[in-house]
């Protein structure tokens, strides 16, 4: 497998914001797009340290339909594909989590004889107990923080067949945040009967990927790939930084593509800084929605302010604090300087809000039918077919009608034979808006490419938005008569 130096990644940020705000606003968005690129005949510096802690759910429910052998026969393909000289743990989860291997705890770094050694571990273990996912997690943080230096990946990845049923969701809070911005996990729900809220919770908190594997052949190679794209991660740690100017506070950071993730609460202040942590990152690229509020008035008319300078920081393997790695870029905005003119909502504001609305209905659908409630699960169902196909979003309308038929009225219903895990399936993947590619992102905040705009009768400037009443360039109200449209 080929590897990338972390001098051959080239981390790139850019703000879109719209050029103004109404007379009377109290909040600023800005969509923040964020590119790592490889970049060719980069200075090697060898491998990336890495460290992997591979979770196994051995739960009594994980003792039917063969679970248990899928599952070990997934976690020891994954220990065949780590590549040499990664550190190894393997913890197993029930009510409570014990390292499978090594034996004494800690880390080991992998060869051959640690790779036969840790499956033949792997293989001697039974089914029992119930589930706590906090717990393996937290187990997981102590591994990588005693076996691990600065600057090393750390990567788990878990696994659960159930509902989180033998802790408190304080608890699971508790150590998500104990866990938070200590190290990356994936998580997997197997089969049908675990519960799409809490595996999306931990892949929220832990900047991982979340995903249902029903058919419970279908893990090792799902593991094998996870394996695969982890030994892929360059840079460990990635933080948004924000310097904010004093008139305005910090509303809420979202990330919107490729997973819409809220990463408000995990914000940390970082000297005069505010920073977000973006988690670990190889080549790709990611989109984030940062809104910044402020006091009706507080903002200057007409006068173009940095609302906030955004800049990235990593951490450099020798942990002696964060860095910048990219140029920075500004957030500007200018409050527009009459309350009479219409300023239009962003275009990627919209989207956002629609891509939102449309991943609620999906979980409320799921929900609904987890709970027999059929007419709620149709109505959420409709609701999201429609704001689907108004996005032209492929994937999650593939999703949905996949679990959808019709009803003698016409109407789409859930399939009255769907799965459970169909629907927590579509529970778990609400939130997934897509890939991002690294080049030709479209600047959805600039609006619609070739889209026609209305122009001043008077002077023939293009105006601000559809609906203004006044032209800002020379002050005349704007008539129907003689209105003409441009580019």
């Amino acid at each position: 497998m080929g590897e990338i130096s972390r001098a051959a990644l080239d981390f790139s940020v850019e703000v879109d914001a719209p050029p103004h705000l109404a007379f009377d606003a109290t909040r600023a968005d800005a969509l923040v797009t964020v590119r790592a690129r490889a970049v060719e005949g980069g200075v090697p510096h060898g491998p990336v340290p890495s460290a992997e802690v591979l979770i196994m759910d051995r739960s009594s429910s994980m003792a039917g339909l063969g679970k248990l052998d899928e599952a070990k026969r997934a976690i020891c393909a994954a220990v065949d594909t780590l590549r040499e000289g990664t550190l190894l743990g393997i913890v197993a989860g029930h009510r409570t989590a014990t390292v499978v291997y090594p034996p004494g705890g800690g880390l080991v770094r992998v060869d051959a004889a640690h790779k036969r050694e840790a499956k033949a571990r792997v293989a001697a273990q039974l089914a029992h107990g119930g589930t706590a996912i906090g717990t393996w997690l937290e187990c997981a943080r102590r591994l990588f923080d005693a076996s691990t230096a600065p600057g090393t990946v750390r990567h788990a990845v878990l696994y659960t067949d159930g509902k989180d049923q033998d802790e408190s969701p304080e608890e699971l809070d508790a150590a998500l945040a104990a866990c938070t911005d200590r190290f990356t996990c994936d998580a997997r729900g197997l089969g049908e009967d675990w519960n799409h809220h809490e595996l999306r919770r931990v892949a929220d908190a832990l900047h991982g990927s979340a995903e249902a594997v029903i058919d419970i052949t279908d893990l090792t190679r799902d593991f094998v790939a996870l394996m695969e794209r982890a030994q892929r991660v360059v840079v460990p740690h990635l933080y948004l930084g924000l310097r904010l100017n004093e008139r305005l506070g910090l509303g809420f950071v979202h990330q919107t593509r490729p997973v819409q993730v809220d990463l408000t609460r995990q914000s940390q202040q970082y000297g005069d800084e505010i920073h977000i942590p973006l988690g670990s990152w190889s080549a790709e690229a990611r989109q984030y929605q940062i809104s910044l509020r402020f006091e009706a008035g507080a903002l200057p008319v007409d006068e173009e302010l940095r609302a906030a300078r955004i800049v990235l920081h990593t951490e450099p393997p020798d942990g002696g604090g964060r860095v910048p790695c990219a140029p920075p870029d500004a957030f500007l905005v200018r409050r527009w300087p009459n309350p009479a003119f219409e300023v239009p909502v962003p275009d990627f504001q919209t989207r956002v809000r629609t891509e939102q609305e449309l991943g609620m209905a999906m979980r409320a659908c799921a929900d609904a039918h987890a709970q027999q409630d059929g007419t709620r699960a149709d109505r959420e169902l409709r609701l999201a077919l429609g704001l689907a196909e108004e996005l032209g979003d492929e994937r999650r309308l593939r999703l949905l009608r996949a679990v959808a038929d019709t009803d003698a009225g016409g109407r789409a219903v859930v399939r009255r034979d769907v799965t459970r895990g169909e629907m927590q399936r579509l529970g778990l993947d609400s939130t997934r808006t897509g890939p991002l590619p690294l080049d030709a992102i479209e600047r959805i905040a600039a609006g619609p490419a070739g889209a026609a705009r209305r122009r001043c009768p008077h002077c023939g400037e293009a105006l601000a938005s559809p609906g203004a009443q006044y032209c800002e360039h020379c002050g005349r109200h704007v008539d129907d008569e003689g209105i003409g449209t441009g580019g």
